[in-house]
């Protein structure tokens, strides 16, 4: 089974565990490969599945209690980044948890993509499957460099604790990309524009999870009304 990142990249496939997370990739379009579940569970997929022992499910699960329903399924296409014209990219971000909140956040504001860049956590991964809710099987996800975005012609937008515009009234129109940095050392590379979220209390700065929640509904909200 490819619980390691490279082999599920080379092989295009997903380990999902859990039915309500199968059931989200079968929503999206993806294909179940294989489904492995526990003795009297039910299968989500319509293909026969591969009835393990229980003992033999926690030795392939990633959760503390593993679920009587797992999978592998079919990786969905991203499509063509040049299609998109509102994306989120994460440069860097550290966390599956962190990763897997920002494309629920993401798939929920109605951005057209996300990137993720080299040296960001893994997407697919099954602690950020499991962040995302499933949103990673409806959301495009790109993996590439920045440089790439930056060819594709995004005007690119990164965020900071004390320069740029206030994130509710900065201008969000036209192909832009919206950078989120490493979660300790933010972004190494000068966007076209910097925003901010203002802050009243006394913390510098927010999670990267939930400042990129905020500015993606920011993002496409002004959008949609500009």
């Amino acid at each position: 089974m490819a619980t390691r990142r490279d082999d599920r990249r080379d092989e295009g496939v997903v380990v999902v565990e859990g039915a309500p997370l199968i059931a989200e990739a079968l929503a999206g379009g993806c294909e179940v490969l294989e489904e492995y579940i526990a003795p009297g569970a039910a299968p989500v997929g319509t293909s026969p599945p591969i009835v393990l022992s229980p003992a033999a499910l926690a030795r392939v699960a990633t959760t503390e209690t593993p679920r009587p329903n797992l999978a592998v399924v079919r990786r969905p296409n991203p499509g063509d980044l040049n299609s998109s014209s509102c994306i989120l990219v994460l440069d860097r971000v550290a966390d599956p948890g962190n990763v897997g909140t920002l494309i629920r956040s993401a798939e929920a504001a109605g951005v057209d993509a996300v990137v993720v860049t080299p040296g960001t956590s893994d997407p697919f991964a099954p602690k950020a499957v499991r962040a995302s809710a499933g949103a990673v099987f409806h959301q495009p996800i790109h993996e590439l460099g920045l440089d790439r975005v930056i060819s594709a012609g995004f005007v690119t937008v990164g965020t900071s604790s004390h320069l740029g515009e206030d994130h509710r009234s900065a201008d969000w129109s036209g192909s832009v990309a919206l950078i989120l940095g490493n979660e300790a050392h933010g972004l190494d590379v000068d966007p076209d524009r910097w925003v901010r979220i203002v802050h009243r209390g006394r913390a510098e700065s927010l999670n990267v999870a939930m400042a990129g929640t905020l500015l993606t509904f920011a993002m496409v909200n002004a959008r949609a009304v500009g």
